[in-house]
C-alpha cells in the first residue's frame, strides 16, 4: 500500500536538503514536504484518479482516494501561509501596502487592522459597557477594567498592572531610566508624556481652555483642578483640621505642616523643604539659574510658577478675589493675606516680643529688628539696611533720582 508520509519524507533525506544548513533545515523540510503535497494535480475533481508526478522526486503518486488527497491539499495550503508568514518576518519583506497613506506590513492581517485607523471601524464590542474596539486584543485589555485583572506584576514593590507595556515603563520609576530628553535644556524624563508637557513650557503651547474665564493651561488635568475654582469642589479632606483641598498633592503637603515632615534638604545650606519642587526652586538661589523667560519682556524667572505670575502683569488677569471687598489679586497668596483684614487674623507671631502679624514676610522683617541682621547692602558706600526698600530709598542720594517731583514752597 502506497504510505504518502513516507513518500514525503523520501524527499527530506540528506540527498534532497538542497544545501540547507543549521536549525533551519528541518523546518524546511517540512516545507518542501508540503509543497510535495500541494503540487499534487487534483485534476479539478475529486472523482478523477492522480496519475500526476511529484515534481521532487519524479515518481508517480497512485490512485485512491481522490477527497483524501483534497483534503491534505487544503491543510497544505495552510501550512504555506503559515511558513510564508514567518519568513517575511527573516527577510523584511513587507508586500501588503496601505493605499490610502502607504504604509507597508508583512501580513494581510496587520494591514487589514491599520485600515480601521482609516475608516474608523470598531468591529469589537465589550458587552459591559458597549465600548467599541478595532482589534481583538485591545478589547480584551479594556475588559480588564471590569474584571479587575492584573496580569503583570512588578519584582520590585509588587504593584500589578492590566498592561505588559505599563509595567515596562513603571520599571522606570525602580532603575531610574530616563529615556526622553528635552532637545533645549537637557531636562529628561522616565515617561514621553512627561517631555510633551515640558515642551510646552518652552512653546508656550496651552491647548486646554476654561470655558468659564478663558484661562489656559499646559495639560488637561491642570484645567480640570482649575475648574474647582469655579465650581468650589475641594474632594480631598484633613482628617486632622477638616481643612479641605482642591487637590491630592495639596493634602499630602498640608498634612507635612502637622508631623512637621520635611524631607527634601538642600545639600548647600542645610535648609529644608515639603515639597521637592521648592528644593529644585530653592537650588537656583545658589546657582543664579532662571531657565524661564518670558516672551513679552525677556525677564527670566527660576520657576514656572513665577513665570506665569509675571504674565499677569501683560495680561492683566487677576484671578483670584476677594468676596467681601471685590478687590482681585494675580497671586492666591496674596488673597489669603488680604482677607486677615476682614478676618483679623494674625497667625505669625513674634517668640521674642508678642507682636504677631497678618504675613509671614512682615514677621521675617520685624525678627531683624531683634537680630539686628541687615541683608541688604549699598554697593557704593556699603551702608547696609533691614528692608530692601530701604535700600532703594538711599541709593536715590547717590544716583540724585527724585521718583515724585521737586515741591516748591
Amino acid at each position: 500500500m502506497y504510505n504518502p508520509s513516507q513518500h514525503f519524507w523520501n524527499h527530506t533525506s540528506s540527498s534532497n536538503t538542497l544545501g540547507l544548513q543549521g536549525g533551519s533545515n528541518m523546518r524546511r523540510q517540512w516545507s518542501l514536504k508540503k509543497v510535495c503535497v500541494q503540487l499534487v494535480d487534483c485534476r479539478k475533481t475529486s472523482e478523477m484518479v492522480h496519475n500526476s508526478n511529484c515534481p521532487l522526486s519524479g515518481s508517480g503518486v497512485p490512485s485512491g482516494e481522490s477527497n483524501q488527497h483534497l483534503d491534505k491539499k487544503k491543510k497544505c495550503m495552510s501550512k504555506t501561509k503559515i511558513i510564508n508568514k514567518h519568513e517575511h518576518r527573516h527577510t523584511g519583506e513587507k508586500p501588503y501596502a496601505c493605499d490610502q497613506c502607504g504604509n507597508t506590513f508583512s501580513q494581510i492581517g496587520q494591514l487589514v487592522k491599520h485600515q480601521r485607523i482609516h475608516t474608523g471601524e470598531k468591529p469589537y464590542q465589550c458587552l459591559g459597557c458597549g465600548a467599541s474596539f478595532s482589534t481583538s486584543y485591545v478589547l480584551a485589555v479594556h475588559q480588564r477594567v471590569h474584571t479587575g485583572e492584573k496580569p503583570y506584576g512588578c519584582d520590585h514593590c509588587g504593584k500589578r498592572f492590566s498592561q505588559s507595556g505599563n509595567l515596562f515603563t513603571h520599571k522606570r520609576i525602580h532603575t531610574g531610566e530616563k529615556p526622553y530628553g528635552c532637545d533645549q535644556c537637557g531636562k529628561r524624563f522616565t515617561f514621553s508624556v512627561g517631555l510633551v508637557r515640558h515642551m510646552r513650557i518652552h512653546s508656550g503651547e496651552k491647548p486646554y481652555h476654561c470655558l468659564d474665564c478663558g484661562s489656559s493651561f499646559i495639560t488637561s488635568y491642570e484645567l480640570k483642578v482649575h475648574q474647582r475654582i469655579h465650581t468650589g469642589e475641594k474632594p480631598y479632606g484633613c482628617g486632622q483640621c477638616g481643612k479641605r483641598f482642591a487637590q491630592l498633592p495639596s493634602l499630602i503637603y498640608h498634612k507635612r505642616l502637622h508631623t512637621g515632615d520635611k524631607p527634601y534638604g538642600c545639600d548647600q545650606c542645610g535648609k529644608r523643604f515639603i515639597h521637592s519642587g521648592n528644593l529644585l526652586t530653592h537650588r537656583r538661589i545658589h546657582n543664579g539659574e532662571k531657565p524661564y523667560h518670558c516672551l513679552d519682556c525677556g525677564r527670566s524667572y527660576s520657576s514656572s510658577f513665577d513665570l506665569k505670575v509675571h504674565q499677569r502683569t501683560h495680561t492683566g488677569e487677576k484671578p483670584y478675589g476677594c468676596d467681601q471687598c471685590e478687590k482681585r489679586f494675580t497671586r492666591l497668596g496674596n488673597l489669603v493675606a488680604h482677607e486677615r483684614i476682614h478676618t483679623g487674623e494674625k497667625p505669625y507671631g513674634c517668640d521674642q516680643c508678642e507682636n504677631r502679624f497678618a504675613e509671614s514676610g512682615n514677621l521675617v522683617k520685624h525678627k531683624r529688628i531683634h537680630t539686628g541682621e541687615k541683608p541688604y547692602g549699598c554697593d557704593q558706600c556699603g551702608n547696609r539696611f533691614a528692608e530692601s526698600g530701604n535700600l532703594v530709598k538711599h541709593e536715590r542720594i547717590h544716583t540724585g533720582e527724585q521718583p515724585y517731583g521737586r515741591h516748591l514752597v
